[in-house]
């Protein structure tokens, strides 16, 4: 960590020599937009794709980076991480997505967060979780900032942080210079089930696949609505195994009880970690816990401890902020039991 900590040092003091390429004429800083602009028209251009898809995009997105007023972080990819894009999708390919506003428009949301966040922030982050964390979009996902301990280099999901081309500062924010393009998840909640169930070297969620197969066919569909916003809590196959192949089997074969389960690990809306932490924060009590309403009808503890482990009644949140294009899925240890009266 302290290779990397002394390297972004060195490469802060190197943009002071840059920064002056990007400045505009007049005394006023340059917002986000401006530093894009004068980049993608310089005679060594960069971002000129990052512009053209700006332009393409929904007018907030362009006024939001001209805001002198706001506070963001664009992870900006150069021309080059734009061309690998190009290259494997097709040219063709690449310009219906320049075309199609909407989509554009999310993607390129998944590159900004709100506040700005510079080098020794992400480091002093890094360094408070482990080697990663992550951080909410304006597009609403999630992005997972990681640190390779071996090579040092930081992360920003797949795309490598370029480290002489961070902390490029704007009136209204920070810049910092990705070598791939974010991309968005665009599976369902049903699509990564389904795909992490069939997984050939290390599966996972076979047994939940089962049942949600097994439960009323308004559950797949509610999990495979692209317009849904939902919250799963989804069990292990450990967690599954750890009730019994009888008791498994049983409830397997009670469709009605089977969907009670279920929905009983379904929350209606999209509750982050972070947003649960947030509301147990909020809570001035002894015991850090809240109740919250499931689909099913009935109530499910959240609860956090001293270490900072997040709990759904008994189940210990082992993965968290696992996007989908319609919620988010945190997987848990042990399968949530309702209370014997939703059950019935």
């Amino acid at each position: 960590m302290r290779k990397v900590t002394v390297l972004l040092t060195i490469f802060a003091v190197l943009l002071v020599a840059i920064m002056p390429a990007y400045a505009q004429d007049g005394d006023s800083a340059p917002t986000i937009a401006d530093i894009v602009v004068a980049s993608a028209t310089s005679d060594n251009p960069e971002f000129t794709t990052l512009l053209a898809a700006v332009q393409a995009a929904d007018p907030a997105v362009l006024e939001a980076l001209s805001d002198p007023e706001a506070e963001l972080t664009v992870f900006a990819p150069t021309d080059e991480a734009f061309g690998l894009v190009i290259e494997a999708l097709g040219e063709e390919a690449f310009n219906e997505i320049l075309a199609d506003q909407e989509f554009l428009t999310e993607i390129l949301l998944y590159h900004v967060i709100e506040g700005a966040v510079f080098s020794e922030d992400v480091v002093g982050l890094l360094e408070e979780n482990e080697g990663a964390f992550t951080v909410q979009t304006l597009q609403g996902q999630y992005l997972d900032i990681s640190l390779d301990m071996d090579m040092g280099d930081i992360y920003i999901d797949d795309a490598k942080l370029i480290l002489d081309m961070v902390d490029i500062e704007a009136a209204n924010g920070v810049i910092h210079v990705i070598d791939a393009v974010l991309l968005p998840e665009t599976n369902t909640i049903a699509d990564l089930v389904i795909e992490a169930a069939s997984d050939e070297e290390a599966p996972e969620f076979t047994t939940l696949l089962a049942a949600v197969q097994a439960a009323d066919p308004a559950v797949l569909e509610a999990l495979s609505d692209p317009e849904a916003e939902l919250t799963v809590f989804a069990p292990t196959d450990e967690a599954f195994a750890a009730l019994g192949e009888d008791t498994i089997n049983a409830v397997l074969a009670d469709q009605e009880l089977l969907t009670t389960i279920l929905l009983y690990h379904v929350l209606d809306g999209v509750v982050s970690a972070q947003d649960a932490f947030e509301l147990l924060e909020s809570e001035d009590m002894e015991m850090m816990s809240i109740e919250v309403e499931t689909l099913s009808g009935d109530m499910i503890t959240v609860s956090t401890d001293e270490e900072g482990n997040l709990f759904i009644n008994d189940a210990t949140v082992v993965i968290n902020n696992i996007d989908a294009a319609n919620g988010i899925i945190h997987v848990i240890d042990t399968v949530l039991i309702p209370s014997a009266e939703a059950a019935e």
